[in-house]
């Protein structure tokens, strides 16, 4: 009997049982499949809210060690569950099996999908990395905008409790950047926000991608046609260090 595959979500930041649980929810089972056994885990320390060039590094740095051993754990494919992309360029090199970016993911069937598109995230700070990830996959030109609605992410909680403030907020910016910036898809700026899709997909007037559901899917297409990335473009290391986080002390997480 053929075994199930394995996917290895990874967020880059410590979460809690339940937080994960809540990250989980964003793919209905009506969309897995059963030959598909799907693990969220977050990271054992490193970042916390992803709000500058120092919480990347060590998300980058704890998403490499939360799946630097996916391949030899028995997983078949390994995702960085966040618009960040955290770890992403790391593990394509460690790895042979396929890694996928939520960020990625989602930005690329955003240009499918239109002429121009724009992220509409929580906060300024994530709007800064989205923009340099949009300048590092080349889709520039396809950018209308990146607007936020200055509201601080809980990565515990999610959306839940906010939903009549940040929803509103949300589809003003969206109306914005359709009406003044001439986007013509709407990307959410994070998989913390996937609570406000479908009411959002139901108000305005084009498609609106839910970067969780984005991933999952590009996850499902490279386990079938069996492909991974190049190793050309991303060449394995001579020395492998995966042991190196090992010793160091992980402090006590409140998330």
């Amino acid at each position: 009997m053929k075994r199930n595959q394995r996917i290895k979500l990874i967020l880059p930041v410590p979460l809690s049982a339940a937080a994960l649980a809540r990250f989980a929810a964003q793919i209905p089972s009506a969309l897995r499949r059963p030959d598909i056994d799907v693990d969220f885990v977050g990271c054992r320390a490193g970042a916390t809210l992803m709000d500058s060039a120092y919480e990347s590094t060590l998300a980058d740095a704890f998403v490499l060690d939360a799946g630097a051993t996916a391949e030899t754990d028995g997983y078949d494919l390994v995702c960085s569950f966040s618009m960040s992309d955290s770890g992403v360029a790391a593990l394509r090199s460690r790895l042979k099996i396929p890694v996928v970016g939520a960020g990625h993911a989602s930005l690329s069937l955003a240009a499918q999908l239109g002429h121009r598109f724009s992220v509409i995230t929580m906060w300024e700070p994530w709007r800064r990395h989205v923009i340099e990830n949009v300048a590092r996959y080349g889709m520039s030109e396809k950018l209308a905008s990146v607007r936020h609605i200055g509201v601080r992410p809980d990565t515990r909680e999610l959306l839940s409790g906010k939903e009549e403030l940040v929803f509103t907020a949300l589809a003003a910016a969206a109306d914005a950047a359709i009406r003044q910036d001439g986007a013509d898809v709407i990307v959410l700026g994070s998989t913390t926000m996937y609570q406000a899709h479908a009411w959002l997909a139901g108000k305005l007037p084009c498609p609106v991608v839910n970067p969780g559901l984005a991933a999952y899917k590009v996850c499902e297409t490279l386990l079938d046609l069996g492909l991974a990335h190049s190793k050309l473009a991303h060449p394995s290391p001579e020395v492998i260090q995966d042991d190196v986080f090992h010793p160091l002390k992980v402090p006590v997480q409140t998330v």
